[in-house]
């Protein structure tokens, strides 16, 4: 009990400190917000007015001490460039954010550890060594070349799957499962480029210490007992395979959030990443202040999720 009364508060540490320095990277970045309402016929006077509307006059610790009670609070403030309350923007855009990141997350674990198993066992050998260089050369690929060559082929040329958004335009007179077959294929380019992107670096991750675990002693034993290599290979070379795999769990979810802003807007997928996107060019402080928050929650999220799963797969670890 300790424990988690201590890893609650350094959580809450961590997020107080990510909050006062998200703000002074906007509140000392050059700029004026009111520059996006100037125009020839504006009047100074109503300039003047919207600064003070928005608190801009203020010291910047009564702007500090006033955007972290709102925060606190609930109020996560109101769009400067779509005039619409913060909190509407993210509880649209998260939805569609999970559905994307989740099954890319899946994905990655899936192919990823698939391949990392194989290319370990296969080791120096001529499959190993293919796979190896398969998933070196799709690691070093970027997603958004990635991206619109899964356009070009899959939607342009082959036209099997949609190039963009979430639902068809006519998905309002669909039936339920109708909807969720459009969805699931307006999903499909997007979460391939997202998870196979990590899946790549998954499963170098997994081949080297599969490698490396198959030349323990105790695996020589398990195979001089008369153990099935199956049970020999998923049991007690997989698993603690994956212990290494695990801490990559933390930094996947803010590395899917930044990925998915590139793979968000190419295919107009209407979530976080494309939100953040909008925000930064223009200039909507209030939006990215609190797309950047959310950002640290998930890495904090991680962290915890895999100190769950070291339990999980290794019960001899203790989470101190």
């Amino acid at each position: 009990m300790r424990t988690f009364y201590r890893r609650l508060l350094s959580t809450v540490l961590i997020l107080c400190g990510i909050a006062i320095l998200n703000f002074f990277l906007f509140y000392l970045s050059p700029g004026d917000p009111t520059n996006l309402y100037f125009g020839p016929k504006v009047d100074r006077a109503n300039l003047e007015a919207l600064r003070h509307e928005m608190g801009l006059e203020k010291p910047w610790t009564t702007q500090l001490i006033h955007w972290l009670g709102r925060v606190v609070r609930g109020d996560l403030g109101y769009s400067w460039a779509k005039h619409r309350p913060v909190r509407d923007i993210i509880v649209e855009a998260v939805p569609a954010t999970l559905q994307l990141t989740l099954l890319a997350l899946l994905l990655n674990m899936a192919v990823g550890c698939t391949i990392g198993v194989v290319s370990g066992i296969y080791g120096e050998r001529w499959p190993g060594r293919c796979l190896d260089t398969l998933s070196l050369a799709w690691y070093a690929t970027p997603g958004f070349l990635i991206a619109l060559l899964g356009i070009y082929v899959f939607c342009l040329k082959l036209r099997w799957l949609p190039a963009s958004g979430m639902e068809s335009l006519l998905a309002f007179d669909m039936g339920f499962w109708e909807k969720i077959g459009d969805r699931l294929t307006h999903l499909i380019l997007p979460v391939t480029v997202l998870g196979l992107a990590g899946a790549a670096a998954t499963s170098r991750y997994v081949q080297e210490h599969m490698r490396r675990i198959l030349k323990q002693d105790y695996i020589r034993m398990a195979f001089a007992k008369g153990l099935s290599k199956k049970r020999i290979i998923l049991v007690h070379a997989f698993k603690n395979a994956l212990i290494p795999v695990v801490t990559l769990l933390g930094l996947y979810f803010p590395f899917l959030l930044g990925s998915a802003l590139i793979v968000e807007v190419i295919f107009a997928w209407p979530g976080m990443g494309r939100v953040a996107y909008e925000a930064i060019f223009a200039k909507d402080t209030p939006v990215i202040m609190i797309v950047n928050l959310i950002a640290g929650l998930m890495v904090i999220i991680g962290n915890a999720v895999s100190d769950m799963l070291y339990r999980w797969i290794d019960p001899r670890i203790r989470i101190e």
